[in-house]
C-alpha cells in the first residue's frame, strides 16, 4: 500500500510539473551561433518600432500588408546545444516568446505565448503557423499567456515588404524579394539609431514597390499561406528557415561568381590598408585624410562588387536600388523624420567596413541619391554627414563601376529547368515553394 502511494505520488507531482522546457544549464555553446542570435535580437528589436512608425504613412499609392506590434522566436526544433544557446542569447526557449516590442505593444518583452485565436499549443511552430494566418485576417485576434492572461491583439496595416533579418546561423545571408528582404546581420554593428531603422524600414519597402514588377517578371509565386515564407515573416531564426538559409549560403559559396567577389572586397580592403600604412610611414602632413578617403574608396568599391554578386531575384532586384533609395528619402520627408538618415548609416557602415549589405552605397547610388538631397536644399548637409567629402568627387575617383560590368552575372541552373537548384530564385522565393513543416521537429 505505501509503494502505491510513493508511485501516486510521484505520478502527481509529474502531472503538476507540466512540460519541459530547456534552461540555460551553462554548457559550453557555440560561440559564434550565440553571437549570431544576440545579433538577431538585437535586429529585431531596431526594427520593430521603425516598422511601426511606417505605418504612419498610410501611402495610397503602395500595396499593403499586415504586421504585428511585436516580435517572436522559439528554439523548437534546434538542437540540445543550441537550444540552451537560444536561452543564453534571448532567453528564448521552445515556447514562442516575444523578443522585440513597438512602444504600444500589449504584450511585454519575454512574454510566453501558447494561445493563438482559439488554438492552445507549446510548440513553437505551431504557433508561429497560427499567429501568420491571425495577422493576414488583419482583424483583432486573442493570444493567451502562459501566466494565464488573454490580450486582444490588432494587427496594423504598413507598405508590402517585410524588413527582417538573416537566420543567426547564417548571419551574412542577405537576399532581396518583393515580399520580404532579409539582411545581414552585420547592420547590427553600425547601431543604428531609430531614424536610421526607420529608413531601413522605407527603403525596404520602397524596393518592393519600385522593384516588385520588374521581379514579378522573373518568378512569380503565387502560393503563401501554409509555406515556411509564412513562418519567416514572423521569425526567420525559426529552425526550418535556418536550414533552408544554410543550404542556400551553401549553394551561392559553391558559385564561382561568389567567391570572385569575396576574394575582390578582401583586396580592395587590403590594399586600401597598405596604402594608409606606406602614406603614414612616408610622414606625409594628409596621412590621415588620406587615410580616410582611401577607405571611403575601397569600401565603396567592395558595395559595388557585393552589389553585382547577388543572384537570382536578389539581383533583379539590385537594379532599383536606386529607386528605393529615393523612394525611402521622399517617405522620410513625410513622416518627420530627417531625409538624411540613409546618408548618415551609409558613413557609420563606411567607418567599420561593413559592405556586404544593401545599405552601404556605391558609388552609383551615392551619386544619385546626392542628386535627390541637393534639389531639397541639402547639399552642405550631405557633405558634413560624408566626412568633408563631395559625393560627385568621390564617384569620379572610384570610377565607373557598374552592376553589370561587376562580377557575379552568374545564376545557377536555368529557373525552368526540371533539375534547377531549388535556391537558385534566392532563399525567399524558394521558401514560398516549402511546406511549413520542412524543418526538423522537436524529439
Amino acid at each position: 500500500m505505501r509503494l502505491l502511494l510513493i508511485v501516486l505520488l510521484a505520478l502527481l507531482t509529474g502531472c503538476a510539473s507540466g512540460p519541459k522546457f530547456t534552461v540555460d544549464d551553462g554548457r559550453k555553446v557555440d560561440e559564434t551561433l550565440l553571437a549570431g542570435m544576440r545579433a538577431y535580437g538585437a535586429g529585431e528589436r531596431l526594427i520593430r518600432p521603425a516598422i511601426a512608425r511606417s505605418a504612419a504613412l498610410k501611402d495610397k499609392e503602395c500595396d499593403k500588408q499586415w504586421e504585428l506590434p511585436f516580435a517572436v522566436a522559439t528554439s523548437a526544433g534546434w538542437s540540445e546545444n543550441d537550444r540552451v544557446a537560444w536561452v543564453r542569447a534571448l532567453q528564448v526557449d521552445e515556447r514562442l516568446t516575444v523578443i522585440a516590442v513597438t512602444q504600444d505593444s500589449p504584450l511585454p518583452m519575454g512574454t510566453r505565448v501558447n494561445h493563438v485565436a482559439g488554438q492552445n499549443s507549446d510548440d513553437g511552430e505551431k504557433l508561429l503557423e497560427w499567429l501568420a494566418a491571425a495577422r493576414d485576417e488583419g482583424k483583432p485576434f486573442t493570444v493567451g499567456t502562459t501566466a494565464g492572461k488573454a490580450v486582444q491583439i490588432k494587427p496594423f496595416e504598413v507598405c508590402r515588404g517585410y524588413t527582417r533579418f538573416a537566420p543567426p546561423n547564417t548571419p551574412e545571408l542577405q537576399d532581396y524579394h518583393w515580399l520580404l528582404s532579409l539582411h545581414p546581420l552585420e547592420l547590427t554593428q553600425a547601431e543604428p539609431t531609430p531614424d536610421e531603422a526607420l529608413w531601413m524600414v522605407l527603403w525596404t519597402q520602397g524596393l518592393s514597390e519600385e522593384g516588385g514588377a520588374r521581379m514579378k517578371t522573373y518568378h512569380y509565386a503565387l502560393k503563401i499561406g501554409g509555406t515556411l515564407y509564412n513562418l519567416v515573416t514572423l521569425a526567420s531564426g525559426v529552425k526550418a528557415a535556418a536550414l533552408a538559409a544554410d543550404a542556400a549560403i551553401s549553394a551561392a559559396k559553391s558559385a564561382a561568381a561568389n567567391v570572385a567577389s569575396e576574394i575582390l572586397k578582401q583586396q580592395l580592403i587590403e590594399q586600401g590598408k597598405a596604402l594608409a600604412a606606406q602614406k603614414i610611414r612616408e610622414g606625409l602632413v594628409d596621412a590621415a585624410q588620406q587615410l580616410t578617403r582611401q577607405q571611403v574608396v575601397n569600401v565603396m568599391q567592395a558595395a559595388a562588387a557585393n552589389r553585382g554578386s547577388l543572384s537570382g531575384i536578389s539581383r533583379i532586384a539590385a537594379t532599383a536600388f536606386e529607386r528605393a533609395d529615393a523612394w525611402a528619402f521622399t517617405r522620410m520627408a513625410a513622416l518627420g523624420a530627417p531625409p538624411l538618415a540613409g546618408f548618415s548609416l551609409h558613413q557609420k557602415l563606411i567607418e567599420r567596413s561593413l559592405a556586404m549589405n544593401a545599405f552601404l552605397f556605391d558609388a552609383e547610388r551615392l551619386a544619385a541619391l546626392n542628386k535627390v538631397a541637393a534639389a531639397r536644399g541639402f547639399e552642405a548637409e550631405v557633405v558634413a554627414l560624408l566626412g568633408g567629402f563631395k559625393a560627385e568627387s568621390l564617384a569620379r575617383e572610384i570610377g565607373v563601376m557598374p552592376l553589370a560590368s561587376a562580377q557575379g552575372s552568374f545564376s545557377f541552373e536555368s529557373a525552368d529547368d526540371p533539375g534547377a537548384n531549388r535556391f537558385s530564385r534566392g532563399l525567399v522565393d524558394a521558401m514560398l515553394e516549402m511546406p511549413a513543416e520542412s524543418g526538423a521537429k522537436k524529439k
